[in-house]
């Protein structure tokens, strides 16, 4: 007579996914100039609309610093307009476009550049002249 024994179930459950606390967060970097940054010519720097994925802000905005320095891009000021809930909560407008980027970089824990708006010297100084 032979008998076996195992240690596992007869109907064993599927492993519960793990839930993620990874978050996307709404960067605004404002980036200088560096040789190979891939900027228009002319341009003096530019700000860069990002979403990025952390379990905290300041997580995201070491790994979006990170990338950006890797691309050879010079980030000079990061500011931080929180998660899609904090935004919705201030009032902000979204547009499904951004949503989906914003799931995009959540699925892929990713930093996306969403919008560059180079800046130009002349740009500079003309918003300068209307201050005074």
């Amino acid at each position: 007579m032979s008998c076996c024994v195992t240690d596992k179930p007869e109907n064993p459950e599927k492993p519960k996914k793990k839930v993620s606390r990874q978050q996307v967060y709404t960067l605004l970097v404002e980036v200088g100039r560096m040789e190979g940054d891939g900027l228009p010519e002319g341009a003096t720097g530019a700000a860069l609309m990002i979403y990025a994925s952390g379990v905290d802000e300041p997580e995201a905005v070491r790994e979006t610093v990170a990338i950006l320095k890797r691309a050879d891009v010079a980030p000079l000021d990061v500011t931080g307009y929180g998660t899609l809930k904090e935004r919705e909560e201030q009032g902000h407008d979204i547009s499904e476009d951004e949503r989906g980027l914003m799931q995009r970089a959540l699925d892929e824990n990713s930093v996306i550049v969403a919008q560059m708006t180079p800046f130009f010297e002349d740009q500079k100084t003309a918003d300068e002249s209307k201050l005074h």
